[in-house]
């Protein structure tokens, strides 16, 4: 769909809702690495500088992305705070981990039938991160699995005795880097303080014990780093903000914008440059390699004025490793911002 005609999509989302909407949304496509990160923020600054007035009365942000760096939902619901004197998020569809956190922070969180929550325990990636066999990447670890190793050896295996315990641990050691360790204890204690100081953005007057419950709720006590979150889970089982009854218009006005964003970011597509290439192009012969240049989409925010997009320029080449063994070569020329104003 044009520019203009999404935009137009966004407006009408506007006058159902009474309020100005922002669109943040990070691409859900298979093969395309993509996250909230911290070069959003600014970006979404510029949009709310937009704004005619400040505070506005509402402000409505469409919110998808798998997640991302679990700092920027704090960042970003304290400048959404700065702007508007009620602030509400719009779910089509998936907004997990650091977009969870920053649902915490609404004041109404409007899920559509088809969206969901997740878990807001982080996963951890440094320089002392165990390497993975073949790619040579940086393993994520999750905060909850090494908890759930710890439990696994007390509950299950029934292992208690301090000696027994101490060689378990020295197991776990010997695979992860204990800096790695002590860095995903870091992240879990971040997490918890963030989530809290979203909440008393706007629950200041929620008792101590009914936060803790719903902090650990969304960090622990779902066990599934993936778990979604259903919109009557997250009302009734977390107790959460959640509004569910919505108006029929008001989901399908909420769908078809969601449905305009995954056609551009071609989340229904896998992105697989060998494939690709072996598909379109000739078999390589030896000492000839294939190549071909992408422009892949990240990060989208948008507003009634202003259309703004993440990508990079990458250009692979595809060579024959070994016989029957292609091999993969990616550079990335380019990548950032660009902004179109809406006239």
């Amino acid at each position: 769909m044009p520019l203009a005609e999404r935009i137009e999509l966004i407006k009408q989302l506007e006058e159902k809702r009474g309020s100005n909407i922002l669109c943040y949304l990070t691409s859900l496509r298979g093969g395309v690495p993509s996250s909230i990160s911290d070069d959003a923020v600014r970006v979404i600054f510029d949009h709310l500088l937009l704004f005619q007035s400040r505070p506005v009365e509402r402000l409505d942000l469409f919110l998808v992305s798998n997640g991302g760096q679990s700092h920027v939902p704090w960042r970003l619901v304290s400048l959404f705070r700065e702007f508007a004197k009620s602030f509400c998020v719009l779910i089509p569809y998936r907004a997990y981990s650091a977009a969870s956190l920053i649902a915490l922070g609404a004041d109404e969180i409007v899920m559509h039938p088809f969206a969901e929550l997740g878990p807001i325990d982080p996963t951890v990636s440094n320089e002392f991160n165990p390497i993975e066999d073949g790619t040579g990447r940086r393993l994520g670890i999750s905060v909850e699995d090494v908890k759930a190793y710890v439990n696994f050896i007390k509950s299950t295996v029934g292992i208690t005795h301090e000696d027994e315990l101490i060689k378990a641990i020295d197991v776990l050691v010997q695979k992860v880097h204990p800096l790695a360790l002590g860095n995903v204890e870091r992240f879990l204690t971040q997490s918890r303080m963030i989530a809290r100081k979203i909440l008393n953005t706007h629950l200041e007057s929620l008792d101590t014990h009914t936060m803790d419950e719903i902090v650990e709720n969304m960090a622990s006590k779902l066990y599934f780093h993936g778990h979604p979150i259903n919109r009557r889970e997250a009302k009734n089982e977390l107790r959460l903000k959640v509004t569910v009854d919505l108006a029929p218009e008001l989901e399908t006005m909420m769908w078809d914008l969601y449905k305009d964003y995954e056609a551009e970011f071609q989340n229904q597509e896998f992105f697989d440059a060998t494939g690709d290439l072996l598909s379109i192009l000739n078999k390589p012969q030896q000492g000839q390699p294939m190549t071909r240049e992408y422009e892949l989409l990240h990060a989208m925010v948008e507003s009634r004025r202003l259309s703004s997009r993440h990508t990079t320029r990458r250009f692979y080449t595809l060579f024959q490793a070994a016989p029957n063994q292609p091999g993969l070569r990616e550079d990335i020329l380019s990548r950032g911002w660009s902004h179109s104003l809406v006239s």
